[in-house]
């Protein structure tokens, strides 16, 4: 790379980026919707029987979330929202019964969260995507469905149990973290990709049902049908989603719209027609002449020139002075209609130069004329 694609390359990096009308900030309502996945971390747990308690987890499988939202963008790039979200995990294991050993479990662990959030969006790092952070707070239902957990039949003479818990929903406060970006289609749709990382900071107590076959349950018949519990604790979720969003103030995308002609430059050169062997002004000189004392007004000049002429018709001489009188005649308008007389230069040059070239004594109304040029 040479110097000059060097420095020009520097020179467009350096340059500030300037927010689009496609990813400027956010003013007044909008609404959004997202769907993705959702991966629930081992939750620990306490579970307790006839037998005594056991410390371990629950395991989950990957599963799917889901959120609407709506919300008001400030302009400055601050948004507040009210967010509603559903995630789901079916469990995959667990590894604490005390009564019955390492036990399989299966069900579904749903959250649903009535969410605050407040936003922050960079729309000027980029014209093409926009980076937002945020944090929420709110509230949240943990329900366990269809849950129990159990070991398989391994064989007689062997301790085989199952905790049944069935449907249960236990309500807590809930925080989350939000990191996302925003893919601007038009000043109002935008895509969005984002992740999530929710709380459930609070222990819950779960009861269940249990019921088994082997020496344990034959010796202590009571514990067929007793109640077990379940102390589940802090619930962390990591979701990740991908959405759209509409904002309803969005400025609509500008037209292109030609420029305007410019106006155009006021004329420097005027002429004015004369009747043959005359220097009275008709109205359409006098007219003409007010036009051109109008726009000498518009412009720069260094001088006004009343040019004189006449056609071939007379004598030489003749037609000298009579150009000159038609030249004077011109003038004299000009300092009626406000030309400063000192800007005003008077010639004559009689039957020379003439607008349609002739022989001699031809009466051609186009050569009797006088030229006013703004100089």
């Amino acid at each position: 790379m040479n110097l000059r694609s060097t420095l020009l390359a520097a020179t467009i990096l350096a340059l500030p980026v300037v927010a689009s009308a496609q990813n400027a900030p956010i003013a007044g309502v909008y609404l959004g919707g997202a769907v993705g996945a959702n991966f629930s971390q081992q939750q620990n747990q306490t579970i307790t029987d006839g037998l005594g308690s056991a410390s371990g987890k629950f395991s989950y499988n990957p599963g799917f979330a889901g959120k609407l939202a709506v919300g008001y963008g400030f302009g400055n790039g601050f948004r507040a929202e009210l967010e509603g979200s559903y995630r789901y995990n079916s469990l995959s294991g667990t590894n604490a019964l005390p009564l019955i050993g390492q036990g399989n479990a299966n069900g579904n662990n749903q959250k649903f969260a009535g969410m605050v959030n407040g936003l922050y969006d960079f729309n000027n790092l980029s014209r093409y995507v926009v980076p937002y952070v945020g944090v929420g707070v709110g509230y949240g239902a943990e329900r366990l469905q269809g849950v129990h957990v159990y070991t398989n039949n391994i064989g007689a003479g062997v301790n085989n149990g199952s905790l049944n818990y069935g449907n249960a929903t236990k309500s807590q406060f809930a925080v989350q973290a939000i990191l996302g970006a925003a893919f601007p289609i038009t000043p109002a749709l935008s895509l969005t990709a984002e992740y999530n990382f929710f709380v459930m900071p609070t222990r819950q107590n779960y009861s269940g049902t249990l019921t088994g076959t082997g020496p344990v349950f034959t010796n202590n018949p009571g514990l067929n049908g007793s109640t077990g519990s379940s102390q589940l604790q802090t619930s962390y979720n990591h979701t990740i989603l991908v959405g759209v969003r509409y904002a309803f103030g969005a400025a609509p995308a500008p037209v292109p719209v030609a420029a305007p002609a410019p106006a155009p430059a006021p004329a420097r050169s005027y002429l004015v027609f004369f009747d043959w062997d005359k220097y009275n002004l008709t109205a359409r000189a006098n007219q003409i002449i007010a036009d051109a004392a109008a726009n000498s007004k518009k412009v720069t000049y260094t001088k006004i020139e009343s040019n004189g002429y006449t056609d071939t018709s007379g004598s030489a001489a003749y037609n000298k002075g009579l150009s000159v009188r038609r030249a004077q005649a011109v003038a004299a308008q000009l300092v009626k209609d406000g030309v400063p007389k000192k800007d005003i230069v008077i010639t004559g040059f009689g039957e020379t130069n003439p607008l349609v070239p002739t022989g001699d004594n031809v009466r051609e109304p186009q050569n009797r004329r006088v030229e006013i040029i703004i100089k």
